[in-house]
């Protein structure tokens, strides 16, 4: 006889909206965490102001999903970022759009979603126990059969979600906790790894910290590979640092940096920077010589002063191998054309990133061959249910992480319930 009809192992988002879901379905449930406070990444995501979804079509989601995204069509079907976005509408959380489709509690505090879902978690009569670490899954007959708690308690299920998380932003209770035991029901984990993470960088101008801090806005950052192809290219903001570059745009890079190193076996993995990319080369050159016909008794220094980062104007003038001392009215059609060159594309050295701890996704995970898309089911182990970020499915940041934990969370919760009730 079991306990519960359910058991959810991780009080996160894809945990907190599995619970949800198994309780509206009218299955008696189970939430376990442990750790003392439920919903603590959620708390912290979108700067603490909690971007709850973002609001593009199903495939431009799955667009910024660019690890395994396609897996999640058939879980849009049950749950997608508009059910989202009602779900919260109907809890009295009022949203906003802002930019790049990002939805967040007019609010602005990440506590009124975080609140308003555990509400709902308890209304549905979910009993919860918080400082509850699991020791493991148990699995007898073939099929699920509960959990053990590491103070020895066994409760009795035939029917558990696993919505424990990755690896990335521990602190908040993300150790990976749940791989050893999806790996005890048969399933492969596939290699871990940070995304949505810094990268680094050994380049002098790095090392040197001349330009740490300093901001570029509205550039394009890109990855190229050995063979000189371009890789992936993202446009938006991004920030000079003592270890290299971070900020959105590198951010989005970084997992493609993993995969040069990874295809090509080698450790530097070229990158570029696209100061002017509303502008060609050839209208690049046009505008140089524009400015310059327009100041001409003036340094090329200065007038580039006036127009690019100010910190970043000697270095580019000497990648260019132009003297910054030379008046405009002088400047050689060469220098324009190498000037022109270096600011469509400044190239530089990535030799990795930060680590998986301080990546804001995890990379890698429960293998998707062996899950249900339809359910989260395992296809190994009968009541076996993933959700969230210990599968291997990562999106960039900007409501969709968040967005594929809802949906595979209710998906999980709502197959799960409907298990039981044949059990």
């Amino acid at each position: 006889m079991s306990d519960y009809d359910v058991i959810v192992v991780g009080g996160g988002p894809s945990g907190l909206m599995a619970c949800v879901a198994a309780g509206e379905a009218g299955a008696s449930v189970l939430l376990v965490d442990k750790g003392d406070k439920l919903g603590r990444k959620l708390g912290i995501s979108g700067g603490g102001r909690c971007n709850v979804t973002n609001a593009k079509d199903t495939d431009e989601l799955i667009a910024h999903i660019p690890g395994n995204g396609r897996f999640l069509y058939s879980s849009f079907q049950h749950f997608n970022n508009h059910n989202i976005m009602q779900f919260f509408e109907q809890l009295g959380i009022r949203l906003k759009e802002e930019d790049n489709g990002r939805m967040f509690p007019v609010s602005d505090k990440a506590s009124s979603v975080v609140n308003a879902l555990v509400g709902k978690v308890k209304e549905l009569g979910t009993d919860i126990r918080t400082n509850s670490p699991v020791d493991r899954i148990l699995y007898e007959d073939g099929r699920t059969a509960g959990v053990r708690l590491k103070n020895g308690t066994v409760i009795k299920s035939s029917c558990v979600v696993l919505a424990t998380g990755g690896q990335s932003v521990p602190q908040t209770g993300s150790t990976g906790d749940g791989y050893p035991w999806a790996a005890a029901a048969g399933h492969t984990i596939t290699e871990l790894y940070p995304t949505e993470v810094p990268v680094v960088s050994t380049e002098t101008w790095i090392s040197s910290k001349e330009l740490q801090g300093l901001s570029l806005r509205d550039v394009e950052l890109s990855v190229w590979n050995p063979k000189g192809k371009k890789v992936i290219g993202h446009r938006g903001d991004m920030l000079i640092t003592h270890f290299g570059v971070s900020g959105p745009i590198a951010l989005r890079c970084s997992q493609f940096i993993r995969q040069v190193q990874m295809k090509f076996n080698t450790v530097n993995v070229e990158m570029a920077i696209d100061l002017l990319p509303d502008l060609s080369l050839g209208a690049a050159e046009e505008e140089i010589r524009s400015r310059f016909a327009e100041e001409p008794k003036k340094a090329v220094k200065n007038v580039l002063k006036g127009w690019l980062p100010e910190r970043l104007v000697p270095l580019l003038l000497s990648r260019a191998e132009v003297d910054g001392d030379t008046v405009c009215s002088v400047v050689s059609k060469h220098a324009v054309s190498a000037l022109s060159s270096v600011l469509k594309k400044f190239t530089f050295r990535a030799c990795g990133t930060r680590s998986l701890k301080e990546a804001f996704v995890t990379g890698g995970g429960v293998s998707l061959k062996e899950i249900q898309p339809k359910t989260m089911e395992s296809k190994l182990m009968p009541g076996l249910f993933f959700c969230g970020e210990i599968m291997d499915i990562h999106g960039y940041t900007g409501g969709y992480n968040i967005t594929a934990a809802f949906s595979t969370g209710y998906t999980a919760g709502m197959h799960a319930a409907e298990s039981a009730s044949y059990l």
